[in-house]
């Protein structure tokens, strides 16, 4: 029996865990706790890979390995038991009190929702049409239709299945290489364990004790850059490989008019909002309804109409800030008013002492010289002009202009950045009307029914959450009711499809349940025999640098992503480097967006890529699972390019929390 490829891999990288689990056991004189520990480490990723089932290898080894440590010593069997079993239910029960895990049901049942709510594809048609001109267009619609998908479901299996459906027989039909079409589809589905409400960040946030709302801050502009990435890679290949994405046909730029604007003359390439207010006039529409016409005008007018709201609702908050910019520190002139001491720049009068009882306020004019308490001014002398920039004038000038008058703000409304916002805003809506033919308004009704639909929920859910007005519960509770208003929206939201959402949500929220008391277990069974401790030593040992550590972390990621998943990846070796960050000072939400970005590498590095095998399973048949690894490892390097910006420029991630939170 010949085995396949991806088996030879498996087997091999199994014998060589096993091999160093024995050479750990020989090497040492006495077994201790911690080399326990170790092995049991190894034994669960084999067994893992062996295909047992994650959650319950966890707890099993944790139960055997924790029954172990607590009978090694003089403790009874009867004994050893109670505790163990102790133990299990204590670190069961203090992981699902977390009340933050509640928040996977909900977005997991949203993700459902908005799924069957047939968006995708016309998300997926409208921005192929739109980006008709670009070069790779239907792989950079895929790329941006995954992210908006990935940011409103955060479902890879459903995300890839979908396109896979929708995108793949679009590209093979246009000419496009399988390779470069399997990998934007691979590649754009995984963004959703990156991009916010991303499950991942949840389980690692629980995990690590990071704030989940700071890593979904923190997730947003390195997931937006590495899709950015995406789409210039393909832009770029088809650019130099022109036969592997060619252009649209004649036949796939076609945007079919509605019969009723046709009746007035509409053609392709005509200006639709000249089109349609000639449409109203005299007898252009006899034959169309004029509230048609006065609802397509209406949603044409959309821009404008949200322009001038804009407009509007932001100029006085443009002027209170003008108020706020304006210097306070104006005060009326006289002989009594306070004077700041010569520490802010205001120095004393001439010719006087100041009072020695008085803070920093001005000495009295002088006196006869009877006045002992004065000091008498030399005859012949002048007074002094009272220095410039302090803006007070010697008692006995000419009177200056009112002060008050100087303090109140000019009436001139907003400052020259809210008017030049307002030129370019009102520039870039000239240009739009300028080149909104017919063709195009249709495309952008498209997107205005679903694109624009899951921007507004998305506003509401992940806004919420950054700008601290919900809790990430309190949040995916909204997103499920969000998905809910969707789904009916469309006519999608009948018994069977609620039935199935429930039923798949339930199953993958119990799996990440699972996978919590099992990680739970593993790692106090972990603890307990000392092997963090052993690990920590090793490490420490090894005298690394800050930037070495973050290397050695990320490898071993990279490499683990080959035959585990990233839930067993978070459950299992978190727990293992967490602890160790302290010693390097290296912040845990900064390590926490480096191993989301790491991670995408177990959806498309083989032979565990689960986005593969999801897209072989909807692909035609003469596409071959070496074909879609084939185009799947483009990505992957695109992976380690934005892992490496963001080490050199970690404010990517860390700018938005810092703005939101500090």
């Amino acid at each position: 029996m010949k085995l396949r490829k991806e088996l030879w891999f498996g087997f091999i990288l199994m014998g060589i865990i096993i091999a160093a689990a024995g050479v750990m056991v020989l090497s040492v004189d006495k077994m201790e706790n911690g080399h326990y520990g170790l092995l049991m480490l190894s034994l669960v990723v084999v067994a893992i890979m062996l295909g047992f089932p994650t959650a319950f290898t966890l707890m099993g080894m944790g139960i055997i390995f924790t029954f172990f440590a607590y009978h090694s010593g003089d403790q009874s069997a009867a004994g050893a038991i109670r505790q163990t079993l102790d133990l299990m239910v204590q670190r069961a029960f203090s992981v699902m009190a977390n009340d933050v895990l509640i928040s996977i049901p909900l977005f997991v049942f949203m993700g459902y929702l908005v799924e069957r709510a047939n968006l995708i594809e016309k998300l997926f048609r409208a921005l192929h049409l739109a980006l008709a001109r670009l070069p790779g267009s239907l792989a950079v619609a895929t790329l941006v239709t995954c992210t908006v998908f990935a940011t409103a479901t955060g479902i890879v299996g459903a995300v890839v299945t979908l396109m896979g459906l929708l995108a793949l027989p679009q590209m093979l039909k246009g000419g496009y290489d399988t390779r470069l079409a399997a990998g934007a589809i691979t590649a754009g589905g995984c963004l959703g364990i990156l991009l916010p409400p991303s499950v991942l960040l949840i389980v690692y946030g629980a995990t690590a004790g990071v704030s989940v709302v700071k890593l979904y801050a923190g997730a947003f502009f390195p997931g937006l850059m590495l899709s950015a990435l995406y789409i210039i890679y393909v832009i770029l290949l088809a650019k130099l490989k022109p036969a592997w994405a060619p252009p649209l046909s004649a036949e796939q730029r076609i945007v079919p008019l509605p019969e009723p604007l046709l009746k007035i003359g509409a053609r392709t390439g005509a200006s639709a909002l000249a089109g349609l207010v000639n449409g109203l006039k005299g007898r252009n529409n006899q034959s169309v309804p004029a509230g048609y016409l006065l609802r397509q005008l209406g949603i044409a007018l959309l821009p404008a109409l949200l322009f001038v709201a804009v407009a509007i609702l932001s100029y006085p908050s443009a002027k209170e800030e003008i108020d706020e910019e304006l210097p306070s520190e104006l005060v009326q002139l006289g002989a009594n008013a306070p004077v700041r001491d010569a520490g802010s720049g205001l120095a004393e009068p001439p010719g006087g002492e100041a009072d020695s009882e008085s803070s920093g306020g001005l000495a009295e004019p002088p006196t006869d010289e009877a006045d002992g308490d004065s000091v008498a001014e030399p005859e012949g002398a002048e007074p002094e002009e009272a220095p410039a920039a302090g803006g007070l004038s010697e008692p006995g000038a000419p009177a200056a202009p009112d002060a008050n008058a100087q303090a109140e703000p000019e009436a001139t409304g907003a400052g020259a950045g809210y008017w030049i916002g307002v030129g370019m805003g009102l520039v870039s809506l000239l240009v739009f009307y300028a080149l909104l033919s017919y063709a195009r308004f249709e495309i952008f009704k498209m997107l205005l029914s679903s694109f624009f639909p899951l921007v507004v929920l998305i506003l509401f859910v992940l806004g919420s959450i950054v700008f601290g007005l919900a809790t990430p519960t309190e949040a995916a509770a909204v997103g499920a009711f969000g998905g809910f208003l969707l789904a009916a929206a469309y006519r999608k939201l009948t018994f069977a499809v609620v039935k199935e959402s429930v039923f798949l949500t339930a199953k993958t929220s119990a799996m990440v349940c699972w996978l919590f008391v099992g990680s739970a277990i593993f790692s106090a069974a972990f603890a307990l025999l000392g092997g963090q401790e052993l690990v920590e030593q090793w490490v420490l040992g090894m005298n690394l640098s800050k930037t070495e550590f973050l290397v050695m972390t990320q490898v071993i990621i990279f490499i683990l992503g080959w035959p585990l998943e990233w839930t067993e990846i978070i459950v299992i070796f978190m727990p293992i480097f967490i602890p160790l960050l302290d010693n390097f000072n290296v912040d845990p939400l900064f390590f926490g967006l480096l191993v989301a970005l790491n991670l995408q590498t177990a959806f498309l590095s083989p032979p565990v890529a689960m986005s593969a095998f999801y897209l072989k399973g909807v692909a035609p048949k003469h596409v071959t699972l070496n074909q879609i690894f084939a185009g799947m490892i483009p990505f992957m390097g695109i992976q380690i390019i934005a892992i490496v910006i963001l080490y050199w420029f970690p404010e990517i991630g860390l700018w938005l929390p810092s703005v939101l939170y500090n």
